[in-house]
């Protein structure tokens, strides 16, 4: 199972390279955020994106996220929701079979951190529900917290600036605590240069002087099956770099383009899950957006 996550920065600016990734790394799900975009704005080319299950969750120029799905991956449609504290199009989940899948944009704080903080709270306690429940839960995203001094570069670790604060960085350990492990970091535990975000300017991307801000955060029982967790340094022009995590699931894997090596195609476990409450788009059911 290949899980991508990706900060976008405005998906209508980025859609050609949304459907090049997407062609490209032929994820299974894939998370979204700062999609800029309510539903109606969202190119019609990704909408209809021919083997995938969409759900759009957002706004006019502003936040938003997104969510795709596989449809040969998984049997049956996925549940699209969002909880009672999202705000401003910031979250939406899928539950597929057990498992549940929430692509996450936690606000950046600069307007108003205490509603940052608050997010980050509600945050956790969605996920100690989740793991007192035992719901194998995978949360991807922008989550606009370093996590540690290493995961910004030394020419920007900033005592006291938004995104390395203390206080913010607690409830991050707080949401990881809840029986999930940063897989990014698990997988990479040394690596002094892993960042996602750089700053556009002074071509800080090309010199990697950066913050590590995406994760993908996976229940240990996933996370131990975790093959890799790669960032797509030089893919895109957004300010995020995608995050690809690959782990040994089962699913039924896509035919390869003409020329490359198939995949070994595994079952996909059947699921329960019923029609979504949330719109999505599905070409082949429903003919339009």
């Amino acid at each position: 199972m290949r899980i991508g996550t990706w900060n976008v920065n405005g998906v209508r600016a980025r859609a050609a390279q949304v459907r090049e990734w997407m062609t490209t790394e032929r994820p299974d799900i894939v998370c979204l955020q700062e999609i800029k975009a309510s539903t109606d704005q969202v190119p019609a080319a990704l909408c209809e994106l021919e083997g995938y299950r969409c759900c759009w969750h957002g706004g006019r120029a502003y936040s938003g996220v997104g969510l795709h799905v596989r449809r040969d991956a998984f049997v049956d449609p996925p549940l699209f929701s969002h909880p009672p504290f999202d705000y401003e199009n910031r979250m939406v989940t899928a539950e597929i079979g057990e498992l549940t899948i929430a692509s996450v944009y936690v606000p950046n704080g600069g307007k108003d951190f205490d509603a940052k903080l608050r997010f980050l709270e509600e945050l956790a306690g969605y996920a100690a529900a989740a793991q007192a429940r035992g719901t194998p839960l995978v949360i991807c995203g922008d989550l606009n917290v370093a996590r540690t001094d290493m995961d910004v570069h030394p020419k920007e670790r900033k005592p006291g600036l938004i995104g390395q604060r203390p206080d913010e960085r607690g409830l991050l350990e707080r949401l990881i605590a809840c029986g999930l492990v940063d897989v990014g970091r698990a997988l990479d535990p040394d690596n002094e240069h892993l960042f996602t975000w750089w700053a556009p300017w002074r071509n800080l991307r090309h010199r990697n002087i950066g913050w590590r801000l995406d994760y993908v955060l996976a229940s240990e029982a996933i996370a131990r099956r975790a093959r890799s967790c790669a960032v797509l340094r030089d893919f895109g022009t957004s300010d995020h770099a995608p995050v690809v995590g690959t782990f040994d699931l089962p699913v039924a894997r896509p035919a390869p383009p003409p020329g490359e090596s198939p995949d070994r195609a595994t079952e996909a476990s059947p699921s329960s899950a019923p029609s979504p409450r949330l719109p999505f788009f599905d070409r082949d059911e429903t003919g339009e957006r």
